[in-house]
């Protein structure tokens, strides 16, 4: 909070006042380094913005409490910068780096705002902030090529996952529990918006970032996105180019993801389940990867042509039906998850494990993470888990045969029907 002058001690204000010094010296040589060819007769860089971040920070000491004449100076400065714009305008067919017009007032009045932000602000958050300005300066080109790839379609995207977390999650807190059921509706969007947060991550990165590696890096992102996608996905290119070592280990990697990506998501609601499931999911994880690179390696001896490069990717992940139909789907198992346990015991709800397994696993394993402090014990609750992972992998060997229609697709398919059994194995012991 805003003290009187006469409480700030000598050398507390020499370390901030330096604070304003470096920073806006930075800043100024950021600005210079990134503008100071492309825009003659810019006002601002290594002179100005030291002086414009010390008269911010003067007339902050002068009235820290009221902060009157830190917002008297920063309406000059905001004028200034308007008067600056319009001329810019007015001579813009004459005056080359017109593509700095609102950069420059815009730099201005952030320097003129650090000065009383490092003295008001902790000293990492004007830092913070002049370090990612200054970033953004240097991004000027890679942000222009960026801003032309991202086209309305993605724009629809971005703002449908704002919509799905920043919007309807919030608005659904504090709403009663589904009559019947017990399942807080906050819960149920809350799952929505975990996963649909990890698959958006995979679905940007794919699109967007370029890889040397045509088919293992796409196959691991796609794993966190979708390790069944990312299955058909491949095993249809091996249809089109017979398999390869780098096809059949991008299978196999796919699914190694998987158990991080499930480990992930079950942390976000039952940190206790997470750590019960953690050493399992991690070794497995761990062997299937292994297995992969042992077949990127040495499995090229499988007829088929060179490595492929997978450069498709998955389609928008943040239709809104989707996240309805996600939220309907585990509403249904939650409710047959609680009815199964409570019928059939523990026999029922594996049963329920591998049986779900074989479509969409997310939904089970969300309702045992969320449910099983009320109705399923700890071990009971990993190894149901654990079966459903492994149903999905069997799932996935099937899908490599059927949509490759290759002999080859052998090694892929016992490969992941190794790591379902392993699965099952590590799940009978833990409820032992």
């Amino acid at each position: 909070m805003p003290v009187s002058l006469t409480s700030f001690s000598d050398g507390w204000l020499a370390l901030h006042l330096g604070l304003v010094l470096g920073l806006s010296l930075f800043f100024g040589l950021a600005y210079e380094e990134f503008y100071g060819d492309t825009i003659p007769q810019r006002p601002g860089g290594i002179r100005t913005y030291p002086l414009l971040a010390l008269a911010g920070a003067v007339l902050y000491l002068l009235d820290p409490q009221h902060l009157s004449l830190t917002i008297a100076g920063l309406f000059v400065v905001g004028a200034w910068a308007f008067a600056g714009i319009r001329e810019r305008l007015r001579t813009a067919d004459e005056s080359p780096g017109s593509d700095g017009l609102y950069v420059i007032p815009a730099a201005a009045l952030l320097a003129y705002l650090l000065g009383p932000a490092a003295f008001a602000l902790p000293p990492w958050l004007p830092i913070a902030t002049i370090v990612i300005a200054a970033l953004l300066l240097s991004a000027r080109t890679t942000l222009r090529e960026l801003a032309g790839r991202f086209g309305h379609t993605e724009m629809v995207t971005a703002a449908k996952f704002l919509v799905l977390s920043g919007v309807i999650l919030p608005l659904l807190h504090g709403l009663p529990a589904i009559p019947g059921t017990g399942i807080l509706p906050f819960n149920i969007w809350l799952a929505v918006v975990a996963v649909s947060t990890l698959s958006y991550a995979s679905y940007l990165v794919q699109r967007y970032v370029k890889f040397r590696d045509g088919t293992l890096i796409p196959a691991l992102l796609g794993g966190m996105y979708s390790s069944t996608a990312a299955t058909v996905a491949l095993a249809r290119v091996a249809a089109e180019t017979g398999f390869t070592g780098d096809l059949s280990g991008g299978i196999v990697a796919a699914s190694a993801i998987m158990y991080l990506r499930i480990l992930a998501v079950v942390a976000v609601f039952n940190i206790a389940l997470a750590e019960r499931l953690a050493p399992s999911f991690i070794a497995l994880a761990i062997v299937g990867a292994i297995f992969a690179a042992l077949i990127v390696r040495f499995g090229d001896g499988l007829k088929g042509k060179k490595k492929q490069n997978v450069a498709s990717y998955p389609g928008n992940p943040l239709q809104l039906t989707t996240a309805l139909i996600f939220a309907a789907l585990f509403v249904v198992i939650s409710l047959l998850t609680t009815w199964v346990q409570a019928a059939a015991g523990q026999v029922g709800l594996f049963a329920l494990a591998a049986v779900v397994g074989v479509t969409d696993v997310d939904p089970f394993v969300l309702s045992v993470a969320q449910h099983h402090t009320a109705t399923i014990a700890l071990a009971p609750a990993a190894a149901a888990i654990l079966i459903a992972a492994s149903s999905n992998n069997v799932l996935k060997a099937v899908y490599t045969y059927a949509f490759s229609r290759r002999r080859a697709s052998w090694l892929a398919a016992a490969t992941l029907l190794l790591l379902a059994c392993a699965g099952v194995a590590v799940a009978l012991i833990a409820i032992r």
